[in-house]
């Protein structure tokens, strides 16, 4: 396969070295050898800085859907009540995935184009429906914004609703995330965006009404979390681990906690602030436009007029830059450019700007 010199997918992204050579060593067996177990607990403790949480933390092997999977079918059963607020692909997708294991589901939709502000809308939908599980999107990637989560929270709180699931996959890492304070009871994640690995590590936060709802419903298959309840405390994993996947994530971890968190976002809001700027000089629209909120880990724009994506696309991997481009009714409509984790890097950006400027003004 080709490899592209300047990098912009909005994930997997490009892999550090530091990172790779996590896979460059050989290990042990991890259910024979005491240093994996302790790995294991050290990622996290640096995780959970992260998430802003005392929650414990649960690592499987496989990409970030894993996650998303895992917590529903362990948490729900079939005819209970889930609200899922969708302002994207992935919102919608979780509400079908929910509706897929029996549950009732209604889904409050915004446009791909906006981030949830409508908080009236959103707590008449609460006092409706009495959902058992309200479910949403962080940061969704195929749109480039980013949902505000603590009125969310509030509204949780308020309405006494057992469960709040938030996927987070493409914002853990690169944006301020406070699982606790939002009352977030299962914080979903991936080792393939932000954090800058390959895309084998899923993992998620789990509050203790969680563990209560996972042990009630007592899910039975590879996905399954219950059998992670208490993993750790007796140093027996429910299938081999992978180690090779946690040492990547905990040298990924380091390097966020070496350059320090603080630092680490506002490069990201940095870089996605520069990019946007510079595309609206260009001559590029952006898809997102205020009052919403542009996430800092991804920015999505509209193919120009007398392109087509597939076209456009073409041009720009033959500059060596290489893009996203969008699912669903966004297919060939957006591009997205992947400014997350090791691409949140000005030089890099400064490359993919020189190279869309070019292809626009020859077009």
């Amino acid at each position: 396969m080709q490899s592209y010199p300047i990098p912009m997918v909005p994930g997997p992204v490009q892999v550090p070295v530091r990172i790779l050579s996590a896979y460059q060593q050989d290990f042990g067996s991890p259910d024979l050898e005491p240093e994996y177990l302790g790995l294991y607990n050290q990622t996290e403790s640096k995780m959970r800085q992260l998430l802003g949480t005392q929650n414990q933390i649960v690592f499987q092997t496989g990409e970030g859907m894993l996650s998303l999977w895992s917590a529903l079918k362990s948490t729900i059963r079939p005819g209970e009540r889930v609200l899922a607020l969708a302002t994207g692909v992935f919102g919608y997708g979780i509400g079908d995935m929910a509706r897929s294991i029996g549950a009732q589901v209604k889904t409050l939709g915004f446009a791909q184009n906006e981030t949830i502000q409508d908080w009236v809308k959103v707590e008449e939908a609460i006092i409706e429906f009495q959902p058992k599980m309200i479910t949403v999107v962080h940061c969704e990637t195929p749109s480039g914004t980013l949902n505000p989560l603590e009125k969310l929270g509030e509204l949780k709180q308020k309405y006494n609703i057992p469960l709040l699931y938030v996927d987070m996959v493409a914002s853990i890492g690169g944006v301020p995330i406070e699982t606790d304070a939002w009352h977030v009871d299962l914080a979903l994640g991936g080792s393939q965006k932000v954090l800058s690995a390959p895309c084998d590590i899923s993992f998620l936060a789990i509050s203790p009404p969680a563990w209560e709802k996972i042990e009630e419903v007592a899910y039975v298959g590879y996905d399954a979390l219950l059998p992670f309840r208490n993993a750790q405390q007796e140093g027996e994993f429910p299938y081999t681990p992978h180690w090779h996947g946690m040492a990547a994530i905990a040298t990924s971890l380091d390097m966020l906690l070496e350059e320090g968190l603080d630092l680490a976002f506002s490069r990201h809001e940095l870089v996605a602030t520069y990019c946007r700027e510079q595309l609206q000089r260009i001559g590029y629209e952006l898809f997102i436009q205020p009052p919403f909120i542009p996430s800092p880990t991804v920015t999505a724009v509209k193919v120009p007029e007398g392109f087509t994506w597939n076209a456009f696309d073409q041009q720009l991997r033959a500059e060596g830059l290489v893009l996203g481009g969008s699912y669903g009714s966004l297919s060939g409509k957006v591009f997205r450019l992947g400014h997350m984790g090791s691409q949140a890097n000005m030089p890099l950006m400064h490359q993919a700007l020189e190279v869309l400027e070019r292809v626009l003004k020859n077009s």
